[in-house]
């Protein structure tokens, strides 16, 4: 049971971290430039760009070496490694979540929310809606915005959005339009 609520807690840390790294380094002026900012920027202005996949299984590397020690510190070594690998594990869920809602329509109503949730933080209203696996931290912080349809530049669209003609596939017209 302790294992359990370790993972569990490391799975929550990450939720909360996401928020905090997306809100503050990839948005606040005060907190730029930093690394962070540099990739988020540009994911922002082209849309489908993505830091390689080799940065990011660095910086999950890095981050596990780093919080593995303090972990099992703190908690002792089966509760620490617990914590360290939920966390770790919840980010690698993130990077596969956030790059599928920029490249596939997705399904199910998590899949369509999350959709929803995120494409009005980069077409809507970038000062909302940070937390792209979990709208909690959002809606504590007060920087959650609901949304029902979301309007793409077209600069800016997803492949998935179009039919063979070009035009916004029906099965996703209701929620998004082009601008």
């Amino acid at each position: 049971m302790k294992i359990a609520i370790a993972a569990l807690l490391g799975i929550c840390s990450w939720s909360f971290l996401e928020y905090l790294i997306h809100r503050f380094l990839g948005h606040h002026p005060r907190f730029r430039p930093n690394p962070f900012a540099t990739e988020h920027v540009r994911h922002h202005a082209e849309g489908d760009y993505f830091a390689a996949t080799s940065k990011k299984a660095l910086a999950a590397l890095a981050f596990f070496a780093l919080v593995t020690p303090l972990a099992v510190a703190v908690a002792g070594v089966a509760a620490g490694l617990a914590y360290a690998i939920g966390l770790v594990a919840m980010y690698v869920a993130y990077e596969v979540l956030h790059r599928r809602l920029h490249t596939h329509e997705g399904f199910g109503p998590y899949g369509r929310w999350a959709r929803r949730h995120h494409f009005h933080h980069h077409f809507g209203n970038p000062k909302a809606n940070h937390g792209v696996t979990s709208p909690i931290f959002d809606l504590l912080f007060g920087t959650y915005e609901r949304v029902t349809t979301v309007r793409v530049p077209r600069k800016l669209a997803m492949r998935w959005l179009f039919d063979e003609r070009g035009d916004v596939r029906k099965s996703v017209a209701g929620v998004y339009s082009l601008r």
